[in-house]
C-alpha cells in the first residue's frame, strides 16, 4: 500500500452523470492502493457508494444544498485549503471545479493532477475563458483526458500536454443490471425502437433529436428519452407542439437505465460536445447500434470513424433523420457495425485503465 496522502476533490454529485460514474470507480480503486485517501465534497450521498476506507470530508448538515454551483465550489475549496494546511505535502486529484482547485494548489505549492471531463469546444469561443483555461490548467502537474481527440485539442488550442486514459468500463456490471425486469409497453417489435439517455441541457441538444423524428413522424418509430435537467419541461412542450406524443415518450432519470437500453434497437446521442461519453460504451456493451453526433470529442473515436456506428453532423436534424431512415431500410448493417464496436471495447478494459490512473499518480 502506498503511503502517499491523496486528496480527491469532487464538490458536487449529479446523479447518473458520466463524471460521477468515473469518480466512484476510480476513487474506490485508489482506496485499495493507497493507505490515505480523502474525498472533499458537499454531497452526503457519496458515503453510500464509497469504500469505508476513505476519509470523507463533508458537512453533516444540509446547509449548502440550495447554494449555486460556483458557491459550492468555493465552499469546498475552503475545506481543501484546511486539508492542505493540516497535512504534509498531499497530492490533490481534481475531478471538478478545476480552475478553482488548480489556482489554490499553485498558491500553496501543492501537487495537483486534474481530470478534464469534457471538450472545451463548448465554450472556447469565449476569449477570457480561453486565456484562463490555458494559464490555470498549465498550473497542473499532470492533466488527464479521456480521449485522444481531446488530447489533440488541448495541444492545438492551448499548447497543453496531457495524458489520455480511456474510461474504465465494467461490462459485467452493466450486463447484470440490464437483466432486471421493467415495464415498458412503449416499445414493440413492429417499430424501430430508439432510445437516448442524457441530461436535459443545452449540451445534449435534444431539440435536434426531436426535430429529426418530426421529419419522419409518419413512420413506425418510437423514441424513449430518459433523463432530468433544467430543459425537461421545454423539451416536453416541444414534443406536444409537434404532435409527437405517440412517437416520443419521456421518463425521469433512472439509476439503472440498462434494462431500457437493452429493450431498444438503436441508441442515439445528439450532443453538441462531450469528453468521452460513457453512455455510448454502455449501449455498445448491450449490443446496441449507435447513431451519434460527430461532436468534439469522443463519439468518432469510440465508433472508429463510423465503422462501429453511424455519425451525423452536430445539430443537423435532417442528416440525423436520413440516418434513421437508412437504417430502417438496411437492417443488415446493424450486425456488422455492432460487431465491430463490440470488438473495439477492449480499449476500455476495466483493470488496465484503472492501473493507468495508478501509474500516473505514482509517477
Amino acid at each position: 500500500m502506498n503511503k502517499k496522502k491523496l486528496v480527491i476533490f469532487m464538490p458536487i454529485i449529479n446523479p447518473g452523470g458520466g463524471v460521477e460514474k468515473n469518480f466512484f470507480i476510480i476513487t474506490n480503486y485508489l482506496s485499495t492502493k493507497f493507505n490515505n485517501v480523502t474525498v472533499i465534497t458537499l454531497d452526503k450521498s457519496v458515503k453510500k457508494k464509497l469504500s469505508k476506507k476513505i476519509n470523507i470530508i463533508c458537512p453533516n448538515k444540509s446547509l449548502f444544498d440550495n447554494f449555486g454551483r460556483r458557491a459550492k465550489f468555493l465552499i469546498s475549496l475552503i475545506y481543501l485549503f484546511k486539508e492542505i494546511l493540516s497535512n504534509y505535502k498531499p497530492t490533490v486529484f481534481c475531478f471538478q471545479g478545476i480552475i478553482y482547485c488548480a489556482l489554490l494548489c499553485k498558491i500553496t505549492g501543492t501537487k495537483i493532477i486534474i481530470r478534464s471531463n469534457s471538450s472545451p469546444s463548448g465554450w472556447s469561443n469565449n476569449y477570457i475563458k480561453k486565456i484562463l483555461y490555458k494559464i490555470i490548467y498549465g498550473f497542473a502537474d499532470k492533466i488527464i483526458v479521456n480521449s485522444l481527440n481531446f488530447k489533440r485539442e488541448l495541444k492545438e488550442k492551448f499548447n497543453l500536454k496531457s495524458v489520455c486514459i480511456y474510461n474504465p468500463l465494467n461490462k459485467t456490471e452493466i450486463i447484470k443490471n440490464s437483466k432486471i425486469k421493467v415495464k415498458l409497453k412503449f416499445f414493440n417489435k413492429k417499430n424501430l425502437n430508439l432510445i437516448s439517455v442524457a441530461r436535459f441541457s443545452e449540451q445534449k441538444d435534444h431539440e435536434c433529436l426531436i426535430k429529426s423524428i418530426n421529419f419522419i413522424k409518419k413512420r413506425n418509430i418510437r423514441l424513449l428519452l430518459i433523463g432530468s435537467g433544467p430543459l425537461k419541461y421545454k423539451i416536453f412542450e416541444l414534443i406536444k407542439k409537434l404532435k409527437l406524443t405517440n412517437n416520443i415518450k419521456i421518463i425521469s432519470f433512472k439509476k439503472n437505465p440498462f434494462p431500457y437500453i437493452k429493450r431498444s434497437d438503436v441508441f442515439i446521442l445528439s450532443s453538441k460536445y462531450e469528453g468521452l461519453p460513457n453512455v455510448l460504451l454502455e449501449a455498445i456493451t448491450l449490443n446496441k447500434l449507435i447513431i451519434s453526433s460527430d461532436c468534439p470529442t469522443g463519439p468518432k473515436e469510440i465508433l472508429d470513424n463510423g465503422k462501429g456506428g453511424l455519425l451525423f453532423e452536430t445539430g443537423n436534424f435532417k442528416m440525423l433523420s436520413k440516418k434513421i431512415i437508412f437504417l430502417m431500410k438496411n437492417k443488415k448493417l446493424f450486425n456488422v457495425k455492432k460487431k465491430h464496436a463490440l470488438l473495439r471495447l477492449e480499449r476500455f478494459n476495466y483493470d488496465k485503465r484503472l492501473n493507468d490512473y495508478l501509474n500516473v499518480i505514482n509517477n
